[in-house]
């Protein structure tokens, strides 16, 4: 069932939004060459916690899991695209690491990701996430009063199909509220005037994931979390929460 919120429901939303925004800000200014991701790990919970609130994240059980997700954050390196399990692991120079967080305060969650490169980045990282981006902000303009999630999904595909990359169609964003996954799936490519309404109201996380050698398939890792590129090319994963309102789309997930 699809949830609308109140105006006090979305200002809510938008306060633990802004926390989530700001543990991607800390996490992204701490990580450098030689950093390991436990440790992005620890600065992201402390960074929630001392806000009040609490990592979504950990211990996150949905029904095709064999086990919890066991970290705040996740840590997805280069070919990884969501689910990365923060550990030992240290980043080195060029890498490119796609960062998820969602937080809960007083029952409502903020849901975020970003993607950047560690140290020096290489022009087709650069472009990949610069696109990624690009997609995010059309998914955004595209969700407005009257339209469909449909329409949303049209404006992140025809961007991200027409620069070569691939889209896992298998993967969403969604809705955004008490819970962290709720109705509607908002799909990354579709076609225009299908799907859900948009109505003021309703809260989404729109999450353009990108994959750089062109194809759409993926695989997961033995930990049952990891989503890798099957084609070893580097992936990007960007996403904000918005609300739709009669004014338009409102971006939550601002710092």
């Amino acid at each position: 069932m699809i949830e609308l919120k109140s105006t006090t429901e979305i200002d809510a939303l938008r306060e633990a939004g802004r926390i989530a925004a700001r543990t991607l800000h800390a996490v992204r200014a701490h990580a450098r060459p030689g950093t390991p991701l436990r440790e992005l790990d620890e600065l992201a919970r402390t960074t929630i916690t001392d806000a009040g609130a609490r990592p979504v994240f950990d211990g996150y059980h949905p029904r095709w899991a064999a086990n919890p997700f066991p970290a705040a954050i996740s840590t997805s390196v280069n070919d990884a695209l969501v689910g990365g399990i923060p550990d030992r692991t240290r980043l080195t120079d060029g890498d490119l690491i796609s960062i998820g967080c969602a937080v809960r305060l007083h029952g409502w969650v903020g849901d975020a990701a970003t993607t950047f490169p560690v140290g020096t980045a290489t022009p087709a990282d650069a472009d990949l996430v610069a696109t990624a981006e690009r997609a995010l902000a059309e998914g955004i303009a595209a969700a407005r009063p009257g339209a469909r999630t449909g329409d949303i999904a049209r404006a992140i595909g025809v961007l991200a199909r027409s620069a070569g990359y691939g889209i896992p169609t298998h993967l969403t964003g969604h809705g955004v509220g008490r819970a962290m996954r709720e109705a509607p799936p908002v799909p990354n490519d579709g076609h225009p005037g299908t799907g859900a309404p948009l109505r003021p109201g309703l809260v989404l996380s729109i999450e353009p994931m990108l994959l750089a050698g062109g194809a759409d398939s993926t695989s997961t890792d033995d930990d049952g979390w990891t989503t890798r590129t099957t084609d070893g090319s580097r992936a990007a994963h960007v996403g904000h929460s918005i609300a739709i309102t009669t004014r338009g789309p409102v971006i939550l997930t601002a710092p």
